[in-house]
This record gives C-alpha cells, sequence and structure tokens, in this order.
C-alpha cells in the first residue's frame, strides 16, 4: 500500500485503532515461552506462528482502516481530514523562513458533464484529475480532494509567492488538455484560489488559511481568471471589510458619493451629445475612493439597493438644476441586477422624479447584459414599466455578455454602448474592426444609436467616424470630472445638444 508522497506516516495513526496493536503486543510477548515449551515438545512448536501471524494481521488491518479513513475512495487521494491535519503540522512548525502555500480548486462546469453524461463519467474525470496534476507537482507537495469537484494542494518550501503562482499556472495548464472519458473528449478549466502563509494577520490556523483559500477561489470565479491570490478587498468578513461595510452604509445616509461626469461626442455634428457619470465616495478618511472599492461590496452586502437610489438621487438633483439654469439635460444611471430585479423600482424611481419636478425623459437607465440573464421576465417587467414611464434606456458594454437578439428586440432601449476592449484595438486589430462595425449595423438597423467607449486616440475617434459611430467616449476627450469642472468643458465648446447623457456606471 504506497504512501502520498509529502504525507508524513505519523499522520496514518490513530490512536482509537490502538487496540488492535495492543493485542498484537500481547501476543508477541508470549512467544518466548511457546519457543522455551517447543524444546520440550516440539509438537508445539508451530505455535510460534500464531503470534506472528496475529500481529501481521492486526497491523494490516489497522493501517487498511486508517488509510481508508485518511483517505478519498474514488480518487485515492487525501481527504479533508488528513490534509488539515498536515496543514496544521506544517503550521505548528512557525517556520517563517520556509512559507507554504495552501490553494483551492473548483472544476468550472463540473456539474454541466454530470447532468449531460451521468455522474459515471463524472466520478471517471475526478479519478483523472489527481494523476494528472501530480505528475507536475513536487516531491514536497501534497494534493488533496475535499469533495465533490474541490481539491486542494499545499506547496510547501516556496521562497515567495510567486512560485505558487507558478505553480498553480502550470496546474491549470494540465487540465487544458482534453480529458479521454470512455470514447469522449471532455475539456475542463479550474478556478483556483492561493492563500499564502506569510500573511499571517487572522491567518495563523488552517481554518483560516482555507477560508481565505476559498475567498480566493470565488474571486477568481467571479473575474473569470483561473487564478486570484487573498485580498481582504473580496472577503466580506475580514475586519477591513466590516468596517468598511458599516463606513459604506454610514455614508450613503450621510451623502458622501458624489458623481464624476465624462462627456460623449457627437461623430455627425461634433457637439456634446452626453456625459457619463461615475460614482465616487468621499470617504472621511480614505479620501476619495473609485468605484472598485466599494461596489463589489455593497453588491454581497446587500447595500447595492440603497447606493442606487442614492445616486439616482443626486442624478435627478443634477438634472434638476443643470434644467434650471437653462441648459436641460437627460441623465442615466447604471442599474445593478437587484435593483432590476425589484418590483418597487419603479416606483421608487417616479417618486424622485415627482420630488424635483422632472420629467421621466429627464433620466436614463444604462444596464449591461449581463444583469438581465438573472431573471429575463422580472427584468423585463421592470424595464418595460419604466419605459411606460418615459425613461430612456441603454445596454452598456454591449458584445461582452450573452443577451439573444430575440430579448434583445423585445427591450425598450434606444442606445448600445460598444465595450471599450473593442476599441482600444479598433485600428491595430482586424477583429475588432469587424466586430465594431458589426455592432454599429446591428444597432442602426434595430433604430438605436450606437456609443463607443474607451475612445483613447484621434485614429481610433476617426475610424469610428468613418464607420458611422453615432457617438464616442473617453480619455481623449476627457476624463470624468466633477460636475463644476464639466460645466467649464461645455464652456469651452459649442453650445450642448439639447440632450446630455449622464451615465452613472462602475
Amino acid at each position: 500500500m504506497a504512501l502520498h508522497r509529502g504525507v508524513p506516516l505519523v499522520a496514518y495513526f490513530r490512536s482509537d485503532l490502538g487496540f488492535s496493536f495492543i493485542t498484537g503486543a500481547l501476543l508477541l510477548c508470549l512467544a518466548p515461552v511457546l519457543l522455551a515449551s517447543a524444546e520440550y515438545a516440539t509438537g508445539l512448536f508451530p505455535l510460534f506462528f500464531f503470534p506472528i501471524y496475529a500481529v501481521y494481521r492486526a497491523g494490516r488491518h489497522a493501517a487498511r482502516s486508517e488509510y481508508q479513513a485518511t483517505h478519498d475512495q474514488l480518487t485515492d487521494l487525501p481527504n479533508r481530514g488528513l490534509f488539515r491535519d498536515i496543514v496544521e503540522r506544517e503550521l505548528a512548525r512557525g517556520d517563517d523562513a520556509r512559507p507554504f502555500a495552501v490553494l483551492l480548486m473548483d472544476l468550472d462546469r463540473f456539474k454541466e458533464i454530470n447532468d449531460t453524461l451521468g455522474h459515471h463519467y463524472g466520478d471517471r474525470l475526478l479519478e483523472s484529475i489527481g494523476p494528472r496534476i501530480a505528475a507536475g507537482l513536487r516531491e514536497a507537495d501534497v494534493l488533496a480532494r475535499l469533495g465533490g469537484d474541490e481539491f486542494a494542494l499545499l506547496l510547501r518550501g516556496l521562497r515567495s509567492p510567486r512560485d505558487a503562482e507558478r505553480i498553480a499556472e502550470r496546474v491549470c495548464e494540465m487540465l487544458a488538455e482534453p480529458f479521454e472519458l470512455n470514447g469522449f473528449t471532455v475539456e475542463v478549466e479550474a478556478s483556483i484560489g492561493i492563500a499564502w502563509s506569510g500573511d499571517r494577520d487572522g491567518g495563523a490556523n488552517v481554518d483560516d488559511l482555507l477560508r481565505r483559500a476559498d475567498v480566493a477561489m470565488y474571486s477568481a470565479k467571479a473575474d473569470n481568471v483561473p487564478l486570484r491570490f487573498y485580498s481582504t478587498d473580496r472577503d466580506e468578513h475580514s475586519p477591513e471589510r466590516l468596517g468598511l461595510v458599516a463606513d459604506l452604509r454610514r455614508g450613503i445616509e450621510r451623502q458622501e458619493l458624489v458623481l464624476h461626469y465624462q462627456p460623449k461626442l457627437d461623430l455627425r455634428t461634433g457637439e456634446t451629445a452626453g456625459v457619463e457619470g461615475l460614482v465616487r465616495w468621499e470617504h472621511p478618511a480614505l479620501g476619495l475612493l473609485q468605484p472598485h472599492a466599494f461596489i463589489d461590496l455593497a453588491e454581497r452586502t446587500g447595500l447595492i439597493k440603497l447606493l442606487t437610489l442614492a445616486v439616482i438621487d443626486i442624478a435627478v438633483e443634477q438634472a434638476a438644476r443643470w434644467r434650471a439654469a437653462g441648459t436641460p439635460l437627460t441623465v442615466a444611471v447604471n442599474v445593478p441586477v437587484r435593483s432590476l430585479l425589484d418590483p418597487a423600482f419603479p416606483g421608487q424611481v417616479a417618486e424622485r422624479l415627482a420630488r424635483v419636478g422632472l420629467h421621466p425623459s429627464s433620466i436614463a437607465i444604462e444596464i449591461t447584459e449581463s444583469t438581465m440573464l438573472a431573471d429575463p421576465d422580472a427584468a423585463l417587467a421592470v424595464l418595460s414599466e419604466l419605459g411606460a414611464m418615459g425613461v430612456k434606456m441603454a445596454v452598456d458594454d454591449f458584445g461582452t455578455g450573452y443577451s439573444s437578439l430575440a430579448y434583445l428586440r423585445r427591450l425598450p432601449v434606444s442606445e448600445l454602448k460598444i465595450d471599450r476592449t473593442f476599441v482600444s484595438g479598433l485600428v491595430d486589430g482586424h477583429n475588432d474592426e469587424v466586430i465594431v462595425r458589426s455592432t454599429i449595423e446591428l444597432g442602426h438597423n434595430l433604430g438605436l444609436r450606437v456609443v463607443a467607449e474607451g475612445v483613447e486616440d484621434e485614429q481610433s475617434l476617426a475610424e469610428l467616424r468613418r464607420l458611422g459611430c453615432d457617438e464616442a467616449q473617453g480619455y481623449h476627450l476627457s476624463r470624468p470630472v466633477p460636475a463644476a469642472e464639466l460645466e467649464r468643458w461645455l464652456a469651452r465648446r459649442r453650445p450642448p445638444a439639447p440632450v446630455l447623457r449622464l451615465l452613472e456606471r462602475a
């Protein structure tokens, strides 16, 4: 029975199996008596072998039972209990000069394989994972199966986190090769979270390390990347994170949120066609925080609905001020999925418009393709009610999601926004040029205006104009700026078009 490399022999011993060893030892003690008796009665000599055989049987049974208790029956890898024991011993060494990393790995789309091909093929896949990964590991590394499609790795003797990252990248490369399962070729990918032992604040025990690796793994899944290191910014249970949640709740109540605005250019007339507004948080101690520092936090903790309503308040009030100053502007705000699925949301928008005396056409709602996928029917009902009120709508980051054209035709939208990832490669990348051209044609065929995001140079601007795009925005025109600075920017140009769009998004 082979022992897994990196697993110390003592890890296979359990005190509850000691009875078997004690029994064998007592029988062994009788061996000299039997041997002495055999000198006088040769017929008793065969009895000498019975204690030896009893010891052998007891030891073999104990070892088998111990192995089964500490290893996964399907994959023959160490199980969760044994893996925890090994990590605990590594922590007990307390050797900061020899840091290590704990990795959690989850197979993407494993449920799809089980549902499509059956559990038998899913089991065969799980059996194949261990040998393939183990072939690329070092002698000191330990691979375990924690359950389901979740595996764990202990990487010891590392010099820096970069060493752990290299091994994780190698694991991803090995898993990228197709698996042959009884005539079927299956491709899988993995999401890996990495917890580094050198980060000991709050991670000085095995539970903390496993939790941190788990947080990092789900961060990788959320970001659609192969691997992520643990970060307190993505951990809603870290002390820093919990403190920021309380600050954000107070910040919303104290009106610490502000909007910065980025202008859009009408490519036909050259006039300002609108602006996009991005939310910022003026934290009293941390200063001006960008959206990535708190939007994800708000979504994970349920504060996103309060934050969205606060942003709508800011946008509606700003639109009212601009209208009172003789510059009627249409304001658009980005709506997250939680608000989009809330039947009360249209009424909340109407209430805020009525409070400042604005017509619904003075505000626009911007949505992404992914927000519509959670519950398309519920989302369509909310959007239809907003559209019936006269609220305008746009689809943001178009081309990066999975919305169908049939569903897009049902939405009461008037604008498509091409994602910046396609616009950035417009000049040098032929494929991006084809995508941008096709999106412009699609939008126009559906009767929609098309806006290009992320325009960073004059060449891209000229190419978009040549392709027939309606509007453009990006750092080439202006960075996002506060309302007062935007007004100065507008004053330096020709009088703005009667409709100016303010888009708030993360």
